[in-house]
């Protein structure tokens, strides 16, 4: 519970202490019915903040989260528990940078009201509900009495996202099922036989190679590609021409990510925003957690624009030069990065990863070019995505 004088109360008091100090001091009459009205006015609404708002607030909130545009609606559940009838009051409700006024009506003993609230989500990002107070005065406004409740959410409010075509439209199927390189212990396409080195499964041993050799042989596969998606997003806002343009990057980002966990595929989502609280990576590679879609598209409202992180071509040759096995990258970046940088960008990856770029360039045409291993798309709305993904499958 607390209990305060307003700014206008202040200067009402202080009308009050000047009114006195001049009376007494240069025998101004003036002075004194100044400080006597407005130590009058301050005695008539010190009554006001007498008694106290028995009440029981509540937020239920049954969605935490919205996709940019739509609305999130909750119910502040309000009980007096007071054991007499409570008059007509004001509950004050936070939400995000605003200030929402609810207006409780009369309750019974043990009376429950709900009370609905509609927030409206136009943007991205992440809005804060409550704590709710409840607030009683004078009429005049010059002292408060407030009792908050420490209750508060955050609801995520999701980037606006497509559907990509299943597997990207053969962007990923083409890869799947093809024997690579690299050579592992267990897999379908069988390559060779090694001699056996400690550790080795007994499983793999082949029997035959072993009687011949008269040593321990197993064997050895060629690994069958399945689609590692790493999907690169461009965080600085310099790429960008306009706040919208990088919300769109967002969105094209967002809609390839979620594709790939609701597919169930290995995947590698990052950028160069460092969410709050946590240190920065030295290689400049912030990961989005990206356990589930929900989860994943928590973290896409939460980033924000960058001014000083580091360009995408460092960040895509650290990715590169990893230790992760990618077969799809995508880099989802601005107009403002030219063809020539995403060329570069794309020559750090292996000549059997192949490579995605998706340019954001708000209202323009959408187009798609074939360059070697990478694929360059230019989307200059959403809804450009998935006949983009076909046209560049």
């Amino acid at each position: 519970m607390t209990k305060s004088i307003t700014p206008l109360g202040w200067c009402v008091l202080v009308v009050a202490v000047v009114g006195f100090v001049t009376g007494a001091t240069f025998s101004w009459i003036e002075g004194w019915v100044l400080a006597v009205a407005a130590t009058l006015v301050l005695l008539v609404a010190a009554p006001f903040l007498l008694g106290s708002r028995q009440y029981e607030l509540s937020i239920a909130l049954p969605h935490r989260s919205v996709v940019a545009g739509g609305e999130v609606h909750l119910t502040v559940s309000v009980q007096n528990t007071a054991a007499r009838p409570m008059m007509p009051a004001i509950i004050e409700l936070p939400v995000g940078e605003a200030l929402r006024e609810l207006t409780v009506p009369f309750l019974a003993a043990g009376q429950q009201a709900p009370l609905p609230v509609a927030i409206a989500a136009p943007r991205r990002g992440v809005i804060a509900v409550g704590p709710l107070t409840v607030a009683h005065g004078d009429p005049l406004g010059l002292l408060r009495r407030e009792h908050t409740w420490p209750e508060k959410h955050r609801v995520h409010v999701h980037p606006r996202t497509v559907m990509p075509p299943p597997n990207s439209a053969g962007l990923v199927r083409d890869l799947e099922g093809q024997a690579s390189s690299r050579l592992v212990d267990s897999d379908l396409s069988f390559h060779a036989v090694r001699e056996y080195v400690p550790g080795d499964a007994v499983r793999n041993i082949h029997w035959k190679s072993t009687a011949k050799t008269g040593s321990l042989m197993v064997r050895q596969y060629e690994e069958t590609q399945t689609a590692r998606v790493a999907v690169l997003f461009d965080a600085r806002r310099e790429e960008y021409a306009s706040d919208d343009e990088f919300e769109l990057g967002v969105s094209l980002a967002a809609s390839l990510s979620t594709q790939a966990v609701r597919e169930g595929r290995e995947r590698f989502v990052a950028s160069a925003w460092v969410p709050a609280g946590r240190r920065p990576r030295a290689d400049g590679l912030e990961e989005l957690p990206s356990r589930s879609p929900a989860q994943l598209l928590d973290a896409w409202a939460e980033l924000l624009p960058v001014s000083e992180g580091l360009p995408i071509e460092h960040l895509a040759r650290t990715l590169a030069h990893s230790m992760r096995q990618l077969s799809l990258v995508a880099i989802i970046t601005g107009s403002a990065v030219p063809v020539d940088r995403l060329r570069r960008t794309a020559v750090s990856f292996a000549p059997d990863v192949r490579v995605l770029a998706v340019r954001a360039e708000q209202l323009a045409d959408p187009a798609a070019q074939r360059i070697d291993a990478l694929t360059i798309m230019t989307a200059g709305a959403l809804g450009d995505l998935p006949q983009l993904l076909v046209r560049g499958a």
